[in-house]
């Protein structure tokens, strides 16, 4: 490859001949023939910097060529013809409308790379979506769906949704089928060069255990590939064995608020790293975002300060609530359908969106709800 510093590369092409050195060359007199295959400009993706010596085995560089191996798998099968690499994804575009510092955000990322499974969680309105979409495709390198599956979990929701069963034919009877983790995994498994993630919202909300099953061993890091693969439950015989893909990470989704559901076992918490998110309202990166979208300005200082203060009153009371029932700053991220973003806005959203909200945290002190509620709407 050809390389302009430690974050763009030139092209890639195939070496043709040995080490020569030319003196009638003005510059540069030792040289190869090279074969170039495919010529341009790409910015490497934060996080998979170019190795700084000059000839280099780049096989080591993992982030590397997660993003630049798709392309020269592109140009063997098309001969160069083949569809044009996907544009690099950046950190620029990965942090906008996020919140988070680029230390941060790099830090969730090196956790997913290194840990394979992260679990963010949250109060409402932090993101949650959001940010694991923006690492999604930050770890790919570039913007492709197909790369990356999302599902919600279930009280109903089974170890035969997710991994394999039976099921009923149009026909009559019954016929084995593979779930959609199943699925995904023979999909990353035949594109060994590319990253692939799967999230799962409301993580909490199924019987883990339950739809996991033996793949509670096999989701951890130093446990992926096929010298670790077993037999499943529905296995037809011991010759029929699954694996998980070195490429595919997971990314489950948490909302600390919810007091219908239990507590993470500490099998799968020991297997998962958990990335603690946080309301933004007083980072100055939201409120460039709010001014970006002509939110008034008095409208994000109050927003801001009345946010602050209940937030406050929430992590305070410490024995039915705390930290993990805050209200997020996405209720008050703008959506583009809105005409005008001045006070009948904030307080529309206040009362349709956070005032219910309130209600269900002091379910048992309908009052003190109210004034809190009254409090924002002044």
């Amino acid at each position: 490859m050809a390389k302009k510093g430690r974050s763009e590369l030139l092209g890639i092409g195939i070496v043709e001949s040995d080490y020569k050195y030319d003196p009638t060359r003005s510059e540069h007199h030792n040289i190869r023939k090279v074969k170039w295959l495919k010529e341009g400009d790409w910015s490497i993706p934060e996080g998979a910097r170019l190795p700084v010596k000059t000839l280099t085995d780049i096989t080591t560089y993992k982030n590397f060529m997660s993003f630049v191996l798709p392309i020269i798998e592109q140009l063997k099968h098309g001969n160069g013809g083949g569809p044009a690499p996907k544009d690099p994804y950046t950190i620029e575009q990965a942090l906008e409308g996020v919140f988070l510092s680029e230390e941060c955000f790099n830090d969730i990322l090196n956790a997913l790379s290194r840990k394979k499974n992260v679990i963010l969680q949250g109060p409402p309105g932090v993101g949650k979506t959001f940010i694991a979409k923006r690492l999604a495709y930050s770890l790919l390198g570039y913007k492709d769906p197909s790369k990356v599956e999302m599902i919600q979990f279930h009280q109903s929701y089974s170890y035969e949704d997710f991994i394999q069963g039976y099921r009923p034919k149009d026909t009559g009877g019954f016929q084995r089928q593979d779930g959609i983790f199943h699925q995904f995994c023979r999909k990353a498994a035949e594109d060994k060069a590319a990253n692939y993630v799967f999230i799962i919202d409301e993580i909490n909300r199924g019987n883990l255990s339950k739809i996991f099953g033996e793949l509670m061993m096999l989701i951890e890091a130093d446990k992926r590939g096929p010298e670790f693969s077993i037999p499943l439950t529905y296995a037809k015989d011991q010759s029929e064995r699954f694996f998980i893909p070195q490429n595919l990470h997971i990314i489950g989704m948490m909302n600390t608020a919810d007091r219908s559901l239990s507590m993470v076992d500490y099998a799968l918490r020991r297997r998962f790293t958990f990335i603690d998110l946080h309301p933004e309202f007083e980072t100055p990166s939201f409120r460039d975002f709010m001014e970006k979208n002509e939110v008034e300005i008095q409208t994000i200082d109050l927003l801001v300060n009345r946010m602050h203060q209940l937030n406050g009153k929430i992590r305070a009371e410490k024995t039915n609530l705390g930290p993990g029932f805050e209200v997020g700053h996405s209720f008050f991220c703008p959506q583009g359908t809105e005409d005008e973003l001045g006070m009948d806005w904030y307080r529309s959203i206040i009362r349709t969106e956070i005032a219910p909200l309130l209600r269900e945290y002091w379910f048992d002190d309908l009052g003190q709800s109210e004034a809190h509620i009254a409090d924002l709407l002044k």
